[in-house]
């Protein structure tokens, strides 16, 4: 595959050992040879939360504090490194570049420094799927949000890295950004300190505002598709664009649910 993207992108940055001993080559093929996995993995999912939600129906909920502390610790640490990572080279792109090669390039996955976090973008796509066993066990509502989010992101973003499609960087950098302040959030909730409510309704819009972000992106991306500077695919741009609409709609409208309709009860009492 002929990649597009200015050789000049890919100056130093202080990277580590591991980020550039990483094998992305090797990394991409399996992820072609196995992108099936990823909807093996998304109905897996669905069969198995659907399941224990079944089988916890007539149980009592596991209050699982500590586990649920130490998972959402350690996802927003993952986060908080990817993103500081990540952002040092979508910054440099920016400065030097311009937003149409911060949106088009594909040096994410090549870079000495974003290869192996573009790797680990993904992968941290599949680990979240543990989110919902914890609300399942715990017995607390689950929604179609929730689990179409989960499931969907997942097979999307396998089948964009297997490919070096465009429009990853800033999913990946924005994404690492807002989770890495989610789930900080999540662990404070889950020791049991009450958290204000502007905190968890910054959280939300943070979330809408990301998804409208990505939006705009891949109306870019369409009217720059031609330009051989932009390298994806109609499969490509259609599978995004139906994930990156509905999760805006449904951010709305949980948004609208959560905050709004709650706030217009509360007045009229």
């Amino acid at each position: 595959m002929e990649l597009s993207f200015d050789p000049s992108e890919l100056q130093p940055l202080e990277e580590y050992d591991f980020e550039r001993n990483f094998n992305e080559q090797e990394a991409r093929e399996w992820m072609q040879e196995n992108w099936h996995m990823s909807v093996y993995i998304s109905v897996a999912y669905l069969i198995l939360i659907f399941g224990i939600q079944h089988f916890m129906k007539e149980r009592r909920g596991y209050q699982l504090r500590v586990p649920l502390t130490l998972w959402s610790l350690s996802l927003a640490l993952f986060s908080a490194i990817g993103a500081l990572r990540m952002w040092k080279q979508m910054a440099l792109i920016l400065s030097t570049k311009g937003l149409k090669q911060s949106v088009c390039s594909q040096s994410i996955y090549i870079h000495p420094v974003s290869k192996l976090w573009s790797y680990l973008f993904v992968l941290s796509k599949l680990m979240e799927l543990g989110d919902t066993v914890f609300i399942v066990l715990r017995k607390k509502k689950l929604t179609f949000l929730h689990w179409y989010h989960h499931s969907v992101t997942l097979i999307v973003a396998w089948y964009h890295y297997k490919d070096m499609l465009v429009g990853s960087s800033w999913p990946a950098v924005l994404n690492f950004s807002v989770h890495a302040v989610m789930y900080s959030y999540y662990a404070v909730r889950a020791t049991g300190f009450q958290v204000p409510h502007f905190i968890a309704m910054t959280i939300t819009i943070s979330q809408t505002l990301q998804m409208l972000a990505y939006v705009i992106m891949n109306i870019l991306i369409i009217f720059w598709m031609e330009d051989k500077v932009c390298h994806t695919t109609w499969t490509g741009v259609f599978l995004t664009s139906v994930l990156y609409l509905s999760l805006l709609v449904l951010f709305c409208n949980y948004f609208f649910k959560t905050y709004l309709r709650s706030t217009q009860k509360s007045k009229g009492e």
